[in-house]
């Protein structure tokens, strides 16, 4: 792999919550308007996109900021599931699954930002 971001294992769980969520907003069983579903995809996608960004910086607190952006953004599909669970939009089993992926991204964020310090 040419980017030492690819190598990142935080960027490969990333990776795997993307496809997870994509799954997700493609349920034909969902009955919410898109809004929701589209939002889980854009904070999805930002989760990877802002590894590999905050990676290309040179100097440790832009590295940082796009860190703490994907931190941000991991919150935020969590936010999402648990509205989706809430009303009955996601079964336990796939809301369980969605939550241990965003569990482990969140503590491999947390990893990643305290080794920039």
């Amino acid at each position: 792999m040419p980017f030492a971001f690819e190598e990142l294992h935080v960027y490969q769980v990333a990776l795997k919550w993307v496809a997870l969520s994509n799954a997700l907003t493609y349920t034909p069983r969902f009955n919410l308007k898109r809004t929701i579903l589209d939002q889980l995809g854009r904070a999805s996608l930002s989760i990877p996109l802002n590894i590999a960004e905050g990676n290309g910086r040179w100097h440790d607190a832009e590295k940082k900021q796009y860190f703490r952006i994907a931190r941000g953004s991991i919150f935020e599909c969590v936010a999402i599931i648990q509205v989706l669970k809430s009303i009955g939009e996601i079964p336990e089993p796939r809301f369980s699954e969605c939550y241990s992926c965003l569990e482990q991204l969140s503590k491999m964020m947390a990893g990643l930002i305290k080794s920039v310090e």
